[in-house]
């Protein structure tokens, strides 16, 4: 037995449904090939033991109580034994079985989702990958469960064959051809009831994507009073997903239905021979006996080769959806890396806007526009190659796609505005890439100004966040955030407006930290904050998508880098500034800042 998750789920083929359920067998070979021996054996043993009681009751009704009825009395309890021992062994291998391709497939597509950004949101609805771990990795997981069922009744179906042939070559000519006979009739049903499963499969999947999106925005739709739109959008899909579920379920009963009536057709047409064949004397009590336990025994096999069955057309249809997942391209890292990471303290620049993050200062990104330095910020990060190729970031002079995609992440770390909280533990959502102590989380969450944190999650750092943190309040949630960015101690810390929703008090405290936190190590906070830039080593504003000015917080508002710089400064921060700050007029709405008028000197 290995643990679970697995440290390394591999890299599966891509071509179909068949290779990859194919490379699944392959990986976990060794427990598949326990459970089907156990399986085997237990099929064995069973198929024998009708054989040696037929044997057993002849031989006692010609010699009467004796020796030869006691061996095989003996040989009868032994299979019985052997059977209930490979039984109990193969279900654990079973189970063994399904939790490692479940959990196999389940890793796949969460490494997918987490390395391909936003890509997979662009091709794939959110629902069709919740639902490709929630349902589809458990259908693969369900098709290594029967397997070995299926193995071990094939074998105990020519060994019931070959048996058979012995007692009565009539009776084992019925045997060799009805079950492949009545296996054929019930898999007429399985390519109809695959259809119907993939249509219901995709009218579930976005029923949940609906869910999702309605559950999320639920709020700005109570807001605009748009519920009653997205309450009749969801009752029409969940209605659809109603009709396609009831036709799959038509389909299943009437594979239920004939999985019950043709091997108990198959069964009576076996004993009404034997009782035949008895009555001519042409076979013994016996084997009569013989021949009854074998048509009770063969509805077990009949019935796992139809699970089998419709266990592996499951498993295909989850198989294409969990498929379409893993195709996706990541928006990063997609192509290998080709360059060679520059050593440690390297200047990262964004050749695009010009703005510079010099090695250990810590720099503020000022713009008119916030969604125009939080893009600048975002580009810092690398999280998308082919959008990026025209705006290139360099570290050190080497181009950040060029690098490996993990060794950028562990040297540049992005925290956006709009931070994600997972349900664990407060100290594991806090401590992301593990090794941290606890005097380390006490101190980074000191750092963010989040002791209440503590105090409003029962068992402080022990105690479990709900999913996305919904039991904090926003500015709880963004100093946990930034606790946990800090906690990664990058080498390049970009920090997207840190401190927009807590107060003025908390924001002066904390910008004071995380200054004397971050001093030596490169930081990069985009905010228009007075109350952070003051406390920063250089302010960068920038203008239009272009650095236009360098300098000092202090400098920017005295007119260091002239009177422009200084008006269009003032306009983005100065909402809290004292109105006697000398300050030249500011030029005319026609007046724009140009790269041209960055100082040559000042607090660069």
């Amino acid at each position: 037995m290995r643990s679970l998750p697995l440290a390394d789920p591999g890299t599966p083929p891509l071509g179909g449904p068949a290779a990859y359920l194919a490379w699944v067998a392959r990986r976990q070979w060794g427990i598949l090939a326990a459970a089907v021996t156990c399986s085997v054996v237990q099929f064995a043993c069973q198929a024998f033991l009708p054989y040696l009681t037929g044997r057993a009751i002849d031989g006692g009704l010609q010699h009467g109580f004796g020796p030869d009825l006691l061996r095989a009395a003996g040989t009868l309890l032994c299979l019985a034994l052997v059977s209930a021992a490979a039984s109990a062994l193969g279900h654990r291998f079973d189970v063994a079985n399904w939790l490692r391709a479940a959990f196999t497939t389940s890793q796949l597509v969460g490494r997918t989702s987490a390395r391909s950004g936003h890509a997979i949101t662009a091709e794939l609805p959110t629902g069709e990958v919740v639902s490709a771990v929630a349902n589809d990795a458990l259908r693969v997981g369900d098709l290594f469960a029967v397997t070995a069922r299926f193995v071990g009744s094939l074998t105990a179906y020519a060994a019931v064959a070959v048996l058979m042939l012995r007692v009565s070559v009539p009776l084992g000519l019925v045997v060799l051809l009805g079950l492949p006979t009545v296996a054929a009739a019930l898999g007429l049903l399985v390519r109809p009831l695959q259809r119907r499963q993939s249509a219901q499969r995709e009218a579930s999947g976005r029923l949940t994507t609906l869910g999702s999106d309605t559950v999320s925005g639920l709020r700005v739709l109570r807001g605009i009073g748009g519920e009653s739109v997205f309450t009749g959008r969801y009752r029409r899909q969940s209605q659809l997903v109603r009709e396609r579920g009831e036709h799959v379920a038509v389909t299943q009963s009437w594979l239920d239905a004939l999985q019950v009536l043709l091997p108990g057709l198959f069964v009576v047409a076996l004993v009404w021979m034997g009782a035949t064949m008895a009555m001519a004397g042409t076979i013994t009590p016996g084997q009569l006996v013989t021949t009854y336990g074998y048509a009770a025994f063969l509805g077990w096999p009949v019935q796992n080769a139809t699970e089998f069955l419709q266990s592996a057309t499951r498993a295909v249809v989850g198989t294409r959806k969990v498929l379409a997942v893993l195709r996706v391209v990541p928006a990063a890292g997609a192509v290998p890396a080709t360059a060679t990471a520059p050593p440690a303290g390297a200047t990262l620049v964004d050749e695009a806007s010009g703005v510079t993050v010099e090695p250990g200062r810590v720099v503020a990104l000022v713009s008119a526009d916030p969604d125009e330095s939080a893009r600048i910020a975002t580009r810092l990060g690398r999280f998308d190659d082919a959008a990026e190729a025209a705006t290139p970031v360099l570290l050190g002079g080497v181009p950040l796609r060029d690098l490996p995609l993990a060794e950028v992440r562990r040297r540049v770390v992005v925290a956006e505005a709009m931070p994600q909280l997972f349900s664990g533990t407060l100290a594991a959502g806090l401590d992301v890439r593990g090794g941290a102590s606890r005097d380390d989380l006490l101190a980074a969450v000191g750092l963010a100004d989040a002791q209440d944190v503590l105090d409003s999650v029962p068992d402080g750092l022990d105690g479990e966040l709900p999913e996305k943190g919904r039991s904090l309040s926003g500015g709880q949630r963004q100093r946990v955030a930034l606790a946990r960015a800090l906690l990664t101690d990058a080498e390049v810390l970009v920090l997207v407006e840190p401190t927009s929703a807590v107060d003025a008090h908390t924001e002066a405290r904390i910008a004071a930290r995380l200054a004397d936190a971050r001093r030596g190590r490169s930081t990069v906070v985009v905010t228009a904050s007075p109350l952070v830039l003051d406390h920063v080593d250089e302010v960068q504003l920038v203008q239009d998508g272009v650095l236009v000015a360098r300098g000092t917080h202090a400098e920017l508002l005295d007119g260091a880098a002239g009177p422009a710089v200084a008006a269009a400064y003032r306009a983005v921060v100065g909402r809290s500034l004292d109105d006697d700050l000398a300050v030249e007029p500011a030029f005319g709405d026609h007046d724009t800042l140009t790269p041209v008028d960055l100082p040559t000197g000042g607090g660069a």
